[in-house]
C-alpha cells in the first residue's frame, strides 16, 4: 500500500505524545510510518506482521539471486535434457 504523505510521516515528538494512536494507525493501515527528527527521516515503524512478510520475501530473493546469476551466465541445464539424463542415470 502506498505511503500517505499527510498521514504516514510523523515527528518523534508526535510519536512520544501519541504513541497509541500511531501504533493503531500502523496496525489498521498496514502502512509504515516514517519518523522524522528536525524534518529529516530517521526511522520507519512497521507493523510486526508486515515486517515478517517483508523479511520473508527478502530472504526468498536472496536465495534466488545465485540461481539467477547462473542463468545469466549460462550455467544451467534445460529441463528436458535434465530429465533425459536423469532417466539414463547419468550424473548431473
Amino acid at each position: 500500500m502506498p505511503i500517505s504523505i499527510t498521514e504516514d510521516i510523523k515527528s518523534i515528538t508526535d510519536l512520544k505524545r501519541n504513541t497509541n494512536s500511531v501504533l493503531d494507525q500502523i496496525h489498521k493501515t498496514k502502512r509504515p510510518v516514517i519518523l522524522t527528527v528536525n524534518g529529516k527521516a530517521e526511522a520507519v515503524l512497521v507493523d510486526a506482521k508486515e515486517y515478517e512478510k517483508i523479511t520473508h520475501a527478502f530472504n526468498l530473493l536472496r536465495l534466488l539471486a545465485p540461481a539467477e546469476e547462473d542463468i545469466k551466465e549460462g550455467r544451467f541445464t534445460e529441463a528436458k535434457e535434465f530429465f533425459q539424463e536423469f532417466k539414463r542415470g547419468k550424473e548431473i
